[in-house]
């Protein structure tokens, strides 16, 4: 398999590195560092940090929730010290807590950005739809002991494709200053007694895919019809939004980019449902939008002209943060 490949002992990497990694997040308070709770970005920064010997501070494509998985968040950082490609991956790996891993790394180019760079996020949402409660799969899917009828919930979720404001889908506290995204796929699928929502967007808002899993839930089990996720994205208003979905079974299965970065694709996450012979990159769906073509170039912009010039003026704010184009 193609992601069965050997990792150089001998030529040592510097300069900006990007990581695959893949997480369990039951036990932390999300990705973000925080200094009251455990978090995937600390215990990662902590185990890269030793490995360097110095200070390491890396930056991802997306910052998911407490409780929420990940089998392939994309990552970057500049390397402060030269380390090959084998000590970099195998020592984080020894550094980190059982519950967290590199599942590879390599050197990319300098304007390569974990996030600035992301053209899509893919996320997974898994239900097990069984009269009693899980065991086994406790910790990574939610549980819905009502029948669900998929084909309905898929059939509902169509209205939610393409360009919208998602306001009635976004967390009360959401921070982000607009609610439009762009929605490139989303279906339902039943896989024996799992429910799959499998959905992508240029990005997302906070809580937008779990309150999504909460309206199609209830058009599954029957408590609202087929024209409740249109009705609801009309309203524009949260309030009058249904339940948040639970944490646990949102699974962050992909980032995709600008091929001319020729990350590694490997199997569709979770393994869980590695028996469908998914893999990522098979049908990215990225449609060809300005937001798109400019993502493509970041850092540099395209003008009213349609042509590439070096950088945005607004590229850095004053503090000298970048910002999305």
């Amino acid at each position: 398999m193609a992601f069965f490949s050997r990792q150089d002992d001998n030529q040592p990497l510097t300069g900006r590195l990007a990581l695959g990694v893949e997480y369990d997040g039951t036990h932390y308070c999300g990705w973000q560092r925080l200094r009251q709770a455990p978090s995937v970005q600390g215990a990662l920064e902590t185990a890269l940090s030793k490995i360097a010997a110095a200070p390491v501070r890396v930056l991802c494509s997306g910052r998911t929730d407490s409780g929420v998985h990940a089998t392939r968040q994309i990552v970057h950082f500049d390397a402060p010290v030269a380390r090959t490609q084998k000590a970099w991956l195998f020592g984080a790996n020894a550094q980190l807590p059982r519950d967290i891993a590199v599942r590879w790394l390599k050197p990319v180019a300098d304007d390569f950005h974990a996030r600035f760079s992301a053209l899509a996020r893919r996320y997974r949402y898994l239900i097990l739809n069984q009269p009693t409660r899980p065991v086994m799969e406790r910790n990574n899917v939610t549980w819905c002991r009502e029948p669900l009828d998929a084909e309905r919930m898929h059939r509902a979720a169509q209205a939610l494709v393409g360009e919208h404001d998602f306001s009635s889908y976004r967390a009360a506290g959401c921070q982000s200053k607009v609610p439009v995204r762009h929605l490139h796929f989303i279906e339902v699928r039943r896989l024996g007694p799992l429910v799959m929502i499998d959905v992508q967007a240029n990005a997302f808002l906070h809580h937008m895919i779990r309150n999504i899993a909460g309206v199609l839930v209830a058009v599954g089990r029957g408590d609202e019809d087929e024209t409740y996720p249109a009705r609801l994205l009309a309203l524009r208003d949260r309030k009058l939004g249904n339940v948040t979905a639970p944490a646990c079974g949102l699974h962050f299965v992909d980032v995709r980019f600008d091929e001319r970065f020729a990350l590694p694709e490997e199997p569709v996450g979770p393994n869980l449902m590695a028996f469908l012979g998914d893999w990522t990159g098979e049908r990215d769906m990225i449609p060809d939008t300005p937001l798109m073509r400019r993502r493509r170039v970041w850092p540099k912009w395209i003008d009213d002209q349609g042509r590439v010039v070096d950088q945005h003026p607004q590229a850095t704010t004053e503090a000298g943060e970048e910002v999305s184009p």
